[in-house]
């Protein structure tokens, strides 16, 4: 999108656009096909103090005409690995050893988001490409949902692949392995 620009944080200096994060993450997840309540994006916003303080954070903005179109937040995921939220979902998919192996120290993107307006113009990309720049020996991974197609559709769209496989009838999440991961050539094939 012409006149886009990404601008990249490393620490606490995000938190001034926490506001503007808070409104791309409700614009972005409060609709179908992830239905998540405003509660979650004042959730997300209040993670974010902890959050920027997180060894190896770093964020993105996707920014045009002073508005926040877009944004992705990392970090990396310290041993042991967490066991709150869905990280358990991931362990059960790819099993302790590579959870440990593949997914500790390796960047971990936390949260894309874009406005609906804004999508399909390379936002999105542009801004998965920015935060992962600086994954340790190109070692980056995230989670997802299979309640969105479209978010399938687009990591894979990015050379990023696949490492679980739940139910397609299920709700479970998927691991996908950045395009640079060393062990991404190890990763399970779809049934």
């Amino acid at each position: 999108m012409t006149g886009t620009c990404i601008h990249v944080f490393k620490g606490a200096e995000l938190l001034v656009h926490a506001e503007a994060l808070r409104s791309v993450y409700a614009d972005a997840f409060c609709a179908p096909p992830w239905n998540e309540g405003e509660e979650k994006a004042e959730e997300f916003t209040d993670r974010l103090p902890v959050n920027v303080c997180r060894p190896g954070f770093t964020a993105v903005t996707a920014v045009r005409d002073a508005e926040v179109l877009g944004f992705a937040t990392a970090w990396t995921t310290l041993s042991p690995f967490p066991s709150d939220r869905r990280y358990p979902q991931a362990t059960a998919g790819l099993g302790p050893d590579h959870t440990t192996d593949w997914l500790v120290g390796a960047l971990e993107i936390d949260e894309l988001a874009v406005r609906p307006d804004a999508r399909g113009t390379g936002i999105a990309a542009r801004l998965l490409e920015a935060v992962t720049e600086d994954a340790p020996e190109g070692r980056s991974w995230l989670l997802t949902s299979l309640q969105s197609g479209r978010a399938m559709s687009f990591y894979r769209g990015q050379g990023w692949t696949q490492a679980t496989h739940p139910s397609p009838e299920g709700t479970g999440v998927v691991v996908f392995l950045g395009p640079r991961h060393p062990q991404r050539h190890l990763a399970a094939e779809p049934l």
